[in-house]
């Protein structure tokens, strides 16, 4: 099974270097440098091996700059420029504090205590897993962590604790607590620039292409209306998809209740996380009026975990997915960033862009946003989704003539709210999907009445607001 599973690796890997060849030597276009094709080559390539995954996505991304560099189609300074970038920083920051949330028990111990006050109905559940969901969005960037990790285990527990079984009465409330739990972790993962780990990819296309900054009090701020209404309405929605048969589930409160006793008092390590989120939260949103940088702030709080010795410095070595989200996101933010700076994206732009001088850039905007946003059934991963679609597609919108504000909010809560279209599109839903309370066939059923619910909020309700900010 080994050998085999070796030789699958290979032939994969050999189709990326085929593509990425081919690409290399075919026929370059006049008017566009040849290092932003040669970049675009290997970027292509990279992308593919997301979806075929021969290696880990982090060697693979290594693999792309070994061959950009050494083929002197960027210097080694530029294959290293993504790793400096703030953003970056700030992401295995959130992935070191999220570490201190989840060994401390602060995450499950917020997540009981809500279910333990709410959840007097199905609807109350629902609640407390979208209330979980909205305290832990911030500062939990992997949204499998949060979702799969901290929250699907006590969906599943109190499902079990209300009798309903993927076996034996999922309709009871297992089939609706699941469906709840998955699509308010894609919402509160669209909400916030550290509510999932790839998209600080989208805030630097955004600055590659329109030049502008979508930080994180910019990304909470066109976020936080539709936000919030969509996060309120989604019990109910799901309520009418999936009704649940049960209409008491008190004991679902008892059995919270009591494994919060058998958490015992807040210890020590719950207690001082429990004043530094808040207060990097109060940070992160009052930038304006003290100007320190949303990754410094990010760290300061790293900092403060270390020295109460609330965090072990062991426990952040040994965090790999902080520091596996720092060689790929930074390596592919070296790749979207040299697309820039050798002349692809300008010429993409200028060149798509040509097609549409007769319609009017918000139009552009809303037919591309909604085939970016389905497309997301032919991928297995958001973050591949991103990476392949998010800065091409902006620098179509670009050529476009569209408003860049507009355009960048749309693409960066789009690339999460996708996800509901499929069991396999991330972590955390495959993670529910894996609990066995949905079938295939109605998890998609469902998953595309939730698009159209998104759809509805966003570009109803979004629209509006981000109007109301002057976006567009």
């Amino acid at each position: 099974m080994t050998e085999w599973m070796g030789q699958q690796s290979f032939w994969r890997f050999g189709v990326c270097v085929l593509l990425a060849g081919v690409l290399w030597f075919m026929p370059i276009p006049t008017d566009l440098p040849v290092r932003g094709w040669h970049v675009f080559a290997v970027f292509i390539a990279v992308i593919t091996s997301f979806i075929l995954r021969p290696y880990p996505i982090g060697a693979m991304v290594i693999f792309g700059l070994v061959a950009l560099t050494a083929t002197g189609a960027i210097t080694i300074q530029e294959a290293m420029s993504g790793y400096g970038d703030p953003m970056v920083w700030l992401i295995v920051a959130a992935f070191l504090l999220a570490g201190g949330i989840i060994r401390t028990g602060l995450g499950r111990r917020l997540a009981l205590l809500l279910v333990s006050r709410l959840a007097k109905s199905p609807l109350g559940l629902g609640y407390s897993i979208c209330g979980a969901e909205l305290l832990l969005g911030p500062v939990v960037p992997s949204n499998t962590a949060r979702g799969g990790g901290i929250l699907a285990p006590i969906v599943r527990s109190l499902a079990e604790a209300l009798d309903s079984y993927p076996t034996r009465h999922p309709e009871r409330a297992g089939t609706y607590l699941a469906l709840v739990g998955s699509h308010a972790n894609l919402i509160t993962a669209a909400m916030f620039l550290t509510g999932m780990a790839a998209n600080p990819m989208v805030a630097q296309a955004a600055q590659a292409v329109f030049g502008i900054t979508f930080d994180w009090g910019t990304w909470a701020l066109g976020s936080v209306v539709p936000g919030l209404v969509g996060l309120a309405l989604l019990p109910v929605f799901i309520f009418f998809l999936a009704k649940p048969t049960l209409t008491d589930t008190r004991e679902a409160q008892a059995v919270a209740q009591r494994e919060l006793e058998e958490m015992g008092r807040w210890s020590r390590g719950e207690k001082i996380m429990g004043v530094v989120l808040p207060v990097l939260l109060l940070l992160w949103v009052s930038k304006p009026l003290h100007g320190m940088h949303t990754t410094l702030v990010a760290w300061i709080g790293v900092s403060v975990l270390l020295i109460t010795n609330t965090e072990k410095w062991q426990d952040m070595v040994e965090n790999d997915k902080a520091w596996e989200t720092l060689i790929w996101i930074g390596g592919l933010l070296t790749m979207a960033r040299s697309l820039k700076e050798h002349g692809f994206i300008d010429w993409f732009a200028q060149d798509v862009g040509a097609w549409f001088t007769d319609v009017s850039g918000i139009t552009v905007v809303l037919v591309m946003a909604l085939i970016y946003f389905y497309s997301m059934y032919s991928f297995s991963m958001l973050s591949a989704h991103i990476a392949a679609m998010g800065t091409v597609f902006l620098a179509v919108a670009l050529g476009a003539g569209a408003p860049a504000m507009l355009t960048v909010a749309i693409f960066a809560y789009f690339s999460n709210l996708c996800g509901c279209t499929t069991n396999y599109s991330t972590g955390p839903v495959i993670i529910y999907f894996g609990l066995d309370y949905v079938s295939p066939r109605r998890w998609f059923a469902s998953g595309f009445m939730v698009s159209l619910y998104h759809l509805a909020i966003w570009l109803g309700i979004g629209l509006i607001w981000w109007k109301i900010l002057g976006w567009w």
